[in-house]
């Protein structure tokens, strides 16, 4: 399933602020990324259709995604988002109870048996299911907000800032599921996010994102190692990054761009011995 953009505009309906401004994009597979400032979650509301472009043509599949269009009901199935804090969209006593709700409304049947397995998927036994969601901590919420996603099984898996606010676990924990949705089931993920050390790790295209503008966009070596670049658009650099520009510029060794600390201690001591 493609998702394409073409000169997208969003203008604030309020402020009328301008958020977006040609926007231009093609994602039809693997794990792609927004990273840098101002507007990069309203891309993923756009494509969850939680939003409608000011102007410019949104098509995902075959679903142009406007307004006017009345059988928008047919993708929503397809495209699920874990928000940045999922607490505040729960509403439901328990986590058995969130889980079904989002299965209610797309009419699934075999309601039990998805509930358990989401909340296998993603870590969390039966113990859950009468608990409170309101009750559980930050990460966990992000796993049930996730294990309902999937309890659905769309095509299309968005996360917006799935990594702020949590420990180190949690982020180990995301990437093993995030290559999971991505190796073993084939679905497209888009992740809106400045935490570029887990993005290095899982992501595929990078697009950065500047002032509502899309100003470079790329494959992760490429930007991910293009230190002047995320210099210029205060934007994080991966550890394992920086370590290979400090190499480079104190030593003049050029040991590569890497995003697993291992193969950077591989090089390391490769050119040592």
């Amino acid at each position: 399933m493609e998702i394409k953009f073409e000169n997208v505009f969003y203008n604030d309906f309020i402020s009328g602020f301008s958020v977006l401004k040609n926007i231009n994009f093609t994602i039809n597979e693997g794990v792609s990324c927004f990273v840098g400032h101002g507007g990069k979650s309203t891309i993923l509301e756009l494509i969850e259709t939680l939003k409608f472009a000011s102007s410019g043509t949104i098509k995902i599949g075959d679903q142009f995604i406007c307004k006017r269009n009345k059988s928008l009901y047919r993708l929503r199935p397809h495209i699920g988002i874990v928000y940045q804090n999922p607490g505040d969209h729960f509403f439901m006593k328990t986590v058995r109870e969130e889980i079904e709700f989002a299965l209610n409304n797309f009419m699934y049947e075999d309601r039990e048996k998805r509930t358990i397995d989401s909340l296998k998927m993603v870590g969390l036994n039966k113990s859950y299911l009468n608990k409170s969601p309101f009750q559980l901590s930050t990460s966990e919420q992000r796993l049930l907000n996730l294990a309902i996603v999937l309890a659905f099984n769309p095509k299309i898996i968005l996360l917006d800032e799935p990594t702020f606010g949590v420990d180190n676990r949690f982020k180990r924990h995301l990437i093993k599921l995030i290559k999971m949705m991505k190796y073993r089931y084939k679905k497209i993920v888009v992740i809106s996010s400045n935490d570029t050390d887990t993005l290095f790790e899982v992501c595929d295209k990078v697009y950065v994102v500047n002032d509502g503008k899309i100003v470079h966009d790329g494959d992760k070596y490429a930007i991910f190692g293009d230190y002047d670049l995320l210099k210029k658009y205060n934007i994080n650099i991966p550890k394992t990054t920086y370590f290979s520009y400090l190499v480079k510029q104190k030593k003049g060794i050029n040991i590569g761009v890497r995003n697993d600390i291992n193969d950077v201690i591989k090089d390391v001591y490769r050119y040592v011995k």
